[in-house]
């Protein structure tokens, strides 16, 4: 199959391995389709997206995009690093989010693939949305037997913030259905950084105990989403500390399960936080194979640094030194139970 748009066509790359298909576009660094068996050895597309590239380039919502060059939220669109400051394309109201006016998951990137792995590159130029220094960045796609690798890696040639990740939204019931009340969710995280009114980190820690951000034991999300703190991020719009920190190896991040489908996947990150977002800014629209998608239909969890980190020295620090590589890995496990 292959999509067309503004005159250009470009075949979906596709990855095979055990009982997992996965599409991707080398528009954004794109993750269009992702199928994985249920409980009856059933194909199910757990991921939303579009059948056509002109609606990946004139949507919002960046689905199954890479985000960059900083995922999440920069405060005041401006950050210094050793006393230079520089100023950023503010994009949301007066704050930079996920990279800009035209972040990675709005560029073309270079694509080399193989039977069960495909890498995507991408040089961002020195003063793109305002970030200093040329990046050479690589998002990389491997299937396991089991499970979904994707290796984040960059280098600058100045100082600058780095902070990768993947946007996909997440049905476990299948891209298509209603809504992911019924999922159950797990989340390693003993504390979140809880936001202004711009959803911008204030620079600390707070427990989730007694929040409805709680999940370090299994919980439906529809038993949250009413919650009246969530109402003005309508949902689960928040960011996680995830136990451990920032790691070298993965450590678990979250779990989640659909009684439907039987489908569990498990997240593993090296990154010290991740955004449990529930898609309540997601305005009505048309998807896949006729899919209808909006507020509440689906959840990302994407591993980042912590929002806004850059203007936190409390926090774990995205700034990339030049020179220094960085190396991240998220991983998505699935099974059935």
């Amino acid at each position: 199959m292959e999509h067309q748009a503004a005159g250009r066509e470009l075949p979906l790359i596709t990855l095979k391995k055990g009982g997992i298909t996965l599409k991707l576009l080398p528009f954004g660094g794109t993750v269009q389709s992702l199928l994985v068996p249920d409980r009856n050895g059933v194909p199910v597309d757990i991921v939303l997206g579009y059948d056509t590239l002109g609606e990946y380039e004139a949507r919002d919502g960046c689905l199954g995009g890479t985000l960059g060059r900083c995922a999440n939220r920069i405060g005041g669109a401006r950050f210094s690093v050793d006393g230079r400051e520089y100023r950023l394309t503010a994009n949301e109201g007066k704050n930079t989010l996920h990279g800009g006016a035209v972040g990675f998951h709005k560029r073309w990137w270079r694509a080399e693939a193989g039977e069960d792995m495909a890498a995507f590159s991408y040089t961002s130029p020195d003063g793109e949305e305002g970030f200093p220094g040329e990046l050479q960045a690589q998002v990389t796609y491997t299937l396991t037997g089991d499970a979904l690798v994707m290796d984040y890696w960059a280098v600058s040639d100045r100082d600058t913030v780095v902070n990768l990740s993947g946007h996909s939204y997440f049905n476990l019931a299948g891209q298509g259905a209603a809504g992911i009340g019924d999922h159950s969710l797990t989340l390693f995280a003993q504390s979140y950084t809880p936001s202004g009114p711009d959803n911008v980190p204030l620079g600390t820690l707070a427990p989730v105990e007694g929040t409805p951000l709680d999940f370090r034991k299994a919980a439906p999300l529809g038993e949250r989403l009413g919650d009246p703190l969530l109402a003005p991020t309508r949902g689960f719009d928040h960011n996680l500390a995830l136990e451990g920190g920032h790691t070298k190896e993965p450590k678990p991040a979250a779990e989640v399960w659909c009684p439907g489908t039987g489908i569990r996947m498990e997240l593993f990150t090296t990154l010290p936080g991740v955004q449990l977002y529930t898609a309540g800014f997601l305005t009505p629209r048309a998807g896949k194979a006729g899919a209808e998608y909006g507020p509440g239909c689906a959840l990302c969890l994407e591993t980042q640094h912590f929002p806004d980190a850059v203007n936190h020295p409390a926090f774990p620090s995205p700034v990339l030194r030049a020179g220094e590589e960085y190396r991240e890995q998220t991983i998505c496990r699935f099974s059935v139970k």
